[in-house]
């Protein structure tokens, strides 16, 4: 997973810079589908499928060693192909309305939010379903749905070739940081007059039209002086030495444009350790179930199944805003409702998944009560006590992550949205290691050399899952008082 969103990045790079979103997409979509092939046909051809995993209480036999090396190809290609794909998709589907018309801005508006719900959906059926096929041990079949659902998807894509807006590439933001670095270097000798006095405004020749005027802002006014025009930068305007003024001055425009991004960078880092715990929480939670009674009638629930209950929570909650409760709202009193800006939705997530953590202490507590005293890890308890934490994190997801696609995206210069979605994408990326790292120091600090075990023990019966939960919702509480005052310092476009 870190390795999927980490690509996301370099995703960003190539379709904003150079292949442009749509051919990003398509290239990359078929990455990911020999990816998927090749781990299909490795299963079903090659036998990369360890003896006995078909047969429901028996360990997997280990398999050998020279099949390791394809199946890790499978894997990263899946991962480069997804990655890279994945921030040039949805902004994609964002070119394609005009922010000019009133209705089509009311639509880009809601577009992340139904990409985030298409996600969650195909991922219900992951875990539902597939889920199912794969705990009775059918794995080729569960690769080759896997297969075919891309296939359907890619050609979909492709179905809207002739209908799709395309916009120009923006060329290469680390040469338009480096435009901004070079005459800020050279003019660091030189005083700033008040705002804007002096500087190389918008509208002179070599301009990018295709960007938007970007208002000057108070913070990062040291960067200004990329723009102070000297009588040097006055001789390449009229006509000497056009071809290396971008080098030598940038407009109020370009130089905002680049410390927008550095202005994002406060908020951005305080999402990788929420991104962290969102990552972390759902594969404790399945580790939870595993543990509690699963019996529904004479059904065993798959544990990963009841990540279900968070993927419809976080759908329902987006669709429910967007179609019935704004609608009803603009019908009862007349008037649009000022809902909560992307800042403001980022921190009411954060909030929401201190209460989730907090839960999640208890249930374990009360798990822990119902554990089997014969050393099998085992709790009489019902899975389905695991129902609000999962629900709860869901609509924490729905504040947050959508509320970060629209942030980052807003608050790029145009040109550069799929970077903003690449750097949304790209602090999970972090987050997956940060958590892994955060969860090997916690047990390495809280098991001891006399054999005993840390929070997060193998056997969850021997550890103390619920001191982990409140300790991660008090960093959470930190990380939010961070956040509160990284937002209330931000100055956007």
């Amino acid at each position: 997973m870190g390795t999927t969103y980490f690509f996301s990045l370099i995703g960003a790079f190539l379709s904003d810079s150079y292949l442009g979103r749509y051919l990003t997409c398509i290239i990359f979509q078929l990455v990911f589908i020999i990816g998927l092939v090749a781990l299909s046909l490795s299963t079903h051809l090659f036998l990369l499928k360890p003896h006995r995993c078909e047969q429901i209480g028996e360990l997997c036999e280990s398999d050998t060693q020279n099949q390791f090396p394809l199946f890790y190809l499978s894997i990263y290609l899946i991962a480069l192909g997804s990655g890279v794909s994945d921030p040039a998709l949805p902004t994609l589907g964002a070119d394609q309305f005009d922010e000019e018309e009133p209705k089509e801005q009311r639509s880009k508006a809601s577009i992340y939010g139904y990409f985030y719900v298409a996600l969650n959906l195909g991922s219900l059926v992951a875990e539902t379903i597939l889920a199912y096929i794969e705990t009775t041990g059918h794995w080729v079949l569960g690769f080759w749905i896997c297969t075919c659902c891309a296939g359907v998807s890619f050609l979909v894509l492709l179905s809207g070739t002739l209908r799709y807006r395309h916009y120009k590439t923006f060329g290469n933001p680390f040469s338009k940081f480096s435009q901004l670095i070079v005459p800020f270097l050279k003019k660091m000798k030189f005083q700033i007059q008040s705002i804007g006095e002096d500087l190389y405004h918008d509208g002179i020749q070599g301009d990018d039209t295709r960007v938007r005027r970007i208002h000057h802002a108070n913070g990062l006014r040291f960067f200004d002086r990329a723009g102070i025009v000297s009588d040097e930068a006055t001789e390449m305007l009229l006509g000497k030495g056009q071809k290396s003024y971008k080098w030598n001055f940038n407009s109020l425009t370009q130089s905002e444009a680049v410390t927008y991004i550095l202005r994002v960078l406060p908020i951005w880092i305080c999402t990788i350790f929420s991104s962290s715990v969102f990552i972390q929480l759902l594969s404790l939670f399945v580790e939870q179930g595993s543990t509690m009674d699963r019996t529904f009638f004479k059904f065993q629930i798959p544990p990963s199944s009841m990540t279900a209950f968070d993927i419809i929570s976080t759908s329902t909650f987006i669709i429910l805003l967007d179609v019935l409760i704004i609608p009803l709202y603009i019908k009862v009193m007349k008037r649009p409702p000022k809902l909560p800006s992307e800042l403001q939705s980022i921190g009411i997530g954060l909030c929401i998944t201190i209460i989730t953590l907090i839960v999640a202490g208890f249930v374990e507590q009360r798990r822990l009560s119902f554990a089997s005293n014969d050393g099998k890890e085992m709790s009489s308890l019902s899975i389905f006590w695991l129902i609000p934490q999962y629900m709860l994190l869901g609509i924490a997801e729905a504040f947050v992550y959508v509320a970060q696609m629209n942030f980052f995206t807003s608050q790029t210069p145009d040109g550069l949205e799929s970077l903003g979605m690449g750097l949304s994408m790209f602090s999970s990326a972090l987050g997956c290691y940060v958590g892994n790292f955060f969860l090997t120091v916690v047990n390495k600090i809280t098991s001891s050399g006399q054999g005993q075990h840390g929070w997060v023990s193998p056997n969850l019966n021997d550890g103390h899952l619920d001191r982990f939960f409140f300790l991660t919702a008090f960093l959470i509480a930190i990380d939010l008082i961070v956040y509160i005052v990284c937002a209330k310092r931000y100055k956007g476009i």
